[in-house]
């Protein structure tokens, strides 16, 4: 019943997008929901049309030789006063404007792209993590997602630094599945710590005023779930993990907290993260969790997986389409729309 449901919704959203979407959003739609082979002309139409939309033209105009983008004039002052990249806005930029050049078509032979994948790649720490942006210098797993999966997408995933940041992610799993911010989200619970400023706890850290780390006395406090979908945000592009019965535990435990508040105070706590529809995906909510989790083959013989993708199949308004909120945002709403239906088809497929 739940695969008719999602076939028919798929065919009559597909439709209507098909005629109002901008060209890198058809080119998603026609390619991986409608399934139309890359030399279909259709495609070929979309692809080129795509190379000429003008915000993946600004973006290609405007990335430097050495990788990296502009950046705000205040973000460049507050840059340079610290340790300069990649703390701070320019490795946020790269990041996000990387990503956007992908779902705009443009691969690692585009302009100075391969210059920009280098450059995160050039960020990492000795222990495989990419460091940066925040300047406390505690890894953050959603953001080495994000690396992962961008320089896979750019044709890094056999560079043996794409190797080690997997290595790392894996190596730093928790018991119960997921991930979390060390330091900010387990030794900053002990009551000697609990009350602290955030700033004033940080710079005791960073003085060595707080024990060796040990995870291992922290299993008691969960997970952070925005943490764990991060992780497999970039995990989801290698194919192979989706046999890795590690990466499976840690999709079961997104699929055991979905709707529920996250535990950590610091990082997405209300459980209507769950359900506000967000674009970029790299934002954390239910459907960034769902586009993970049906690519690392969560499908219909998992029950968990029928709630959430109940829950998108009701999130779609009367016209068809999924919306960002009330207030129209007509290119993200296209995004979101498109997303929603690549997870509903594959989805579906899976049957």
């Amino acid at each position: 019943m739940l695969k008719a449901e999602i076939d028919r919704v798929v065919g009559r959203s597909s439709a209507k997008l098909l005629k109002a979407s901008i060209p890198p959003v058809r080119r998603w739609l026609l390619e991986f929901v409608m399934q139309k082979d890359r030399e279909d002309l259709s495609v070929q139409k979309a692809i080129a049309e795509s190379e000429l939309y003008p915000p993946r033209v600004k973006l290609l105009e405007t990335l430097r030789e050495d990788g990296t983008w502009p950046i705000p004039a205040s973000r460049k002052v507050a840059e340079d006063a610290g340790p300069g990249p990649p703390y701070g806005w320019t490795s946020v930029t790269v990041l996000r404007n990387l990503y956007m050049l992908y779902e705009y078509c443009a691969t690692m032979d585009t302009g100075h792209i391969d210059a920009a994948v280098e450059r995160i790649l050039g960020w990492q720490d000795d222990a495989g993590y990419i460091r940066g942006p925040e300047r406390d210098t505690f890894p953050r797993v959603y953001h080495n997602g994000l690396a992962l999966g961008i320089v896979v997408k750019y044709g890094r995933e056999s560079d043996p630094r794409t190797r080690a940041l997997v290595e790392w992610l894996l190596k730093t799993q928790r018991r119960d599945g997921g991930w979390n911010i060390p330091y900010l989200q387990d030794v900053k619970y002990l009551p000697e710590y609990r009350h602290m400023r955030v700033s004033d706890f940080v710079r005791l850290v960073n003085q060595g005023g707080v024990p060796p780390y040990d995870p291992e006395r922290y299993y008691d406090v969960p997970s952070c779930v925005w943490s764990t979908v991060g992780a497999l945000r970039g995990l989801a592009w290698i194919k192979p993990q989706a046999r890795n019965p590690d990466v499976k535990r840690a999709c079961g435990y997104v699929l055991d907290n979905f709707f529920k508040r996250n535990y950590h105070g610091n990082f997405n706590r209300s459980e209507r993260s769950w359900t506000t529809l967000k674009f970029p995906t790299y934002f954390g909510s239910g459907l960034t969790a769902l586009d993970s989790l049906v690519y690392l083959g969560m499908g219909p013989d998992d029950e968990r997986m029928e709630r959430p993708m109940r829950w998108l199949l009701g999130a779609r308004a009367a016209d068809g389409f999924w919306y960002r909120s009330e207030r129209p945002h007509p290119i993200d709403d296209q995004w979101v729309t498109v997303t929603a239906l690549m997870i509903l088809k594959y989805f579906s497929d899976m049957r």
